[in-house]
């Protein structure tokens, strides 16, 4: 019987259009905190900017009396250096609400501009979990992708500029007061981007469900979550208009997010990191790679919480058949989507095995794989996706 402690911060709007409420929803967080105009910098990245939904979601605000700066200065993995643009930006608008608009990386970097912003010092002091010293600005999410949650997670997760190495930053106090689902703002995804954030949700829910944390209603989160991806996620890629796969796909990847603030994530994570730092491997590619063997590891001992996972979508599958059968699947996914499945398409050598087991054992997600890793376990990981 695993403890757990959950405390929902988040209110989650969800449905077709709902962003058009965000002056609304903005005023019944952050504008009672200004005398005047109120205020919020609304951070998303110049791709979110050529499609559109800036404009649109400003439009908004600034019909509802909102003072709007915008900070783009940022890209995929938001490093340390971003954040600091971002809190040189923040420092000379004194904003009364941060925005998050976009994929992961808009939501990260808006959560590392809030930590260093609202509690001083420098990315690095928030590195790991409970270090924010004061409280923070409240912050909307409004996610244009299915894939990481973060709208729904208090973590941040930031790179250092120098080292490349992935910090998550992790408070309470940073958990956003609202998460805006609104499936239309995701059909503008590319096929590319659909692909990668979706298989990141997916390798949520399925790590999440069998991590050392989990618990009753990680469970719930996870199960339900894995059930929405893996029903719609080819849906998406073969009929990108489909609104209702694409709200199921935005749906699962929030429940999956949700799961991980409770119960973390495990061993695809812990490997998939060094690839994108050490090959700039995108995170999405990587962890989808690492997953299949990952899950084929954790299987020899808890066949059965896969085979509880997978039924979600295979009502019929056995306990011993449901690792390899989950792992296929992945792949399947993955081929389905024209992502990689071995580490000699991506042209990486297998003189670098050794670098990828020092950098993984070093990563936090890996402690809470439920098989602990060690440095044979770990090489025999890398070595099953060449």
């Amino acid at each position: 019987m695993q403890s757990f402690d959950l405390h929902p911060r988040t209110r989650i709007v969800f449905g077709p259009n709902v962003s058009d409420q965000i002056s609304e929803l903005a005023r019944s967080i952050g504008g009672a905190l200004s005398l005047g105009r109120p205020r919020v910098l609304v951070v998303c990245d110049p791709g979110i900017v050529a499609a559109g939904h800036f404009e649109r979601l400003t439009r908004s605000l600034r019909e509802g009396d909102w003072e709007v700066q915008p900070f783009h200065e940022f890209a995929e993995n938001p490093t340390s250096a971003m954040v600091d643009a971002g809190v040189q930006v923040a420092a000379e608008f004194q904003p009364d609400l941060l925005i998050g608009l976009g994929g992961g990386s808009s939501m990260d970097c808006a959560k590392g501009i809030n930590f260093v912003y609202s509690c001083g010092g420098r990315i690095h002091d928030y590195h790991g979990v409970g270090k924010a010293t004061a409280d923070m600005l409240p912050m909307i999410a409004v996610p244009t992708t299915a894939g990481t949650g973060s709208e729904a997670q208090s973590f941040a997760l930031i790179s250092d500029a120098e080292t490349h190495v992935k910090m998550a930053c992790g408070d309470p106090k940073a958990a956003c007061r609202i998460a805006v689902l609104d499936p239309v703002l995701t059909l503008t995804q590319p096929r590319g981007v659909t692909a990668l954030t979706g298989i990141d949700a997916i390798s949520h829910a399925v790590e999440t469900y069998v991590s050392r944390k989990r618990n009753a209603m990680s469970i719930t989160y996870s199960r339900r979550a894995f059930g929405l991806l893996g029903q719609s996620f080819v849906r998406v890629l073969q009929t990108p208009d489909d609104l209702e796969a694409r709200a199921d796909m935005q749906l699962g990847a929030c429940l999956a997010g949700m799961a991980i603030e409770t119960s973390m994530l495990g061993a695809a994570h812990a490997t998939a990191n060094p690839l994108t730092a050490r090959h700039d491997v995108v995170h999405g590619q990587a962890v989808g790679l690492m997953l299949p063997a990952v899950v084929r590891f954790n299987g020899t001992r808890h066949a059965d919480w896969y085979a509880e996972l997978l039924r979600e979508v295979e009502p019929n599958v056995s306990v011993d058949a449901a690792p390899d059968r989950l792992a296929e699947l992945i792949q399947a996914w993955m081929r389905e989507a024209d992502l990689a499945t071995s580490l000699d398409e991506l042209s990486i050598p297998t003189s670098d095995i050794g670098q990828f087991v020092d950098d993984a054992l070093q990563q936090w997600t890996g402690t809470f794989n439920p098989i602990e890793l060690d440095e044979d376990s770990t090489r025999s990981l890398y070595r099953e996706v060449f």
